[in-house]
This record gives C-alpha cells, sequence and structure tokens, in this order.
C-alpha cells in the first residue's frame, strides 16, 4: 500500500493519498487545499484516482475538491450528515475559505461500509463530535481520524452542530476499541497510537 500525508492549505490539513502497487488505483482524503501538488504526489507514484473521501465537511479538508474532481473525474464520497456543510454552510463556519468552490457528492458512505481501492479495503466508521457527519477511515492497523483525534487532543466542538459527548462517546466506542499498536492518522499534526492516546491524551 501507498500512503502519503501531504499537509494542505492554510490551516495545512493532512490530506492523505492511498494507492494500491499492485493496481496502481487511488484515492485521496481530505484535499483541504493545494490540488496541483495533491495531483504531482499522485502522478509521481502513477495512480489514477478512484475516489476523494471526505472524512467531514469543514472548508479546511474539502478547499481542493473542487478543482480534483474536475482533473480526475473521482467520484466524492461523504457522510450525508455533513452535507449541509458542503452545500454551503461551511462557508459561514470558515469565512477564509468562503471563495472556495462548493460540489455535488457522488455517494454517501455510512458505518460499516467498505471502500475498495484495488486490493484495499477501507472500512468506514461513524465517529460524529466534532460535526454530525465525521467519519473515520480504518486500513488494517490504520485509523485515519479526521477531526475526531489527534495526538494529545480532540477536534472542536464549538461549532452549531457538533456535541462534546457525542465525540467522546465516539472515541471510547469506535477507536479505542482497537489494539494499542493501532496507528492514528489525524486531520492535522503528528501521528499517533490507540496506546499513546489511552495514557497520555487529557480528554480521555
Amino acid at each position: 500500500m501507498i500512503l502519503k500525508v501531504y499537509p494542505a492549505g492554510i490551516y495545512m490539513a493532512n490530506c492523505y493519498i492511498i494507492g494500491d502497487k499492485n493496481t496502481k488505483t487511488g484515492a485521496i482524503v481530505d484535499p483541504g487545499g493545494n490540488p496541483e501538488g495533491i495531483l504531482e504526489e499522485c502522478k509521481k507514484n502513477g495512480l489514477e484516482i478512484k475516489y476523494i473521501i471526505i472524512t467531514h465537511g469543514h472548508g479546511d479538508h474539502i478547499a481542493g475538491v473542487w478543482e480534483l474532481k474536475e482533473a480526475t473525474k473521482a467520484k466524492i464520497l461523504m457522510n450525508k450528515k455533513d452535507e449541509y456543510l458542503t452545500k454551503g454552510e461551511t462557508l459561514s463556519i470558515t469565512p477564509i475559505l468562503r471563495n472556495i468552490k462548493l460540489f455535488e457528492i457522488d455517494e454517501y458512505i455510512q458505518e460499516g461500509d467498505i471502500i475498495k481501492v484495488g486490493d484495499i479495503n477501507i472500512e468506514v466508521l461513524e465517529t460524529p463530535g466534532h460535526t454530525p457527519g465525521s467519519v473515520s477511515l480504518k486500513i488494517d492497523n490504520i485509523i485515519l481520524t479526521g477531526d475526531a483525534l489527534f495526538k494529545g487532543s480532540i477536534g472542536r466542538t464549538d461549532f452549531p452542530g457538533a456535541s462534546y459527548e457525542q465525540l467522546i462517546n465516539s472515541i471510547k466506542e469506535k477507536l479505542m476499541i482497537y489494539s494499542d499498536d493501532t496507528l492514528i492518522y489525524p486531520g492535522h499534526g503528528s501521528s499517533t497510537t490507540v496506546g499513546e492516546e489511552k495514557k497520555y491524551n487529557p480528554f480521555l
């Protein structure tokens, strides 16, 4: 498997490029900006992008989606509960990104769905709290958590539609159930493990 981290946009959100080395098919997760750079990284690895997967609908995670959709014709996947954000609400939450181009969702994803990228299976975990439709993506012993869980911290819950109690429940019931060596790749900042967060995260 190919897994590249590409911090993008003014908030340096972690965009993840996932690729199957055998079939050379790939997916882009949370392109928050810099679409040209993301495309260049995909080309370097010879990947044909099949999906653009969105963990949640905030502007710093979707600012590059429209351009990447135009360039790749990939399907845009997101949980339906966050569609209010991509329909325009995110522009008022992150006004500095009010000029981003919005887009339509091609397919909705939900708990238990498996997204196939070549021989790679990406399992969808619903982890609401930061937003109502936040999802995490599990690939073997790796989980991409979006803005649900960070190294030593958790996502903000002061936005409309967010819930601190719901987020803590999501983290404990959907993420902390995995083995301590499970790798956590968050939406911002450096990676961590389930074990580290159980031991050191002050919110848990």
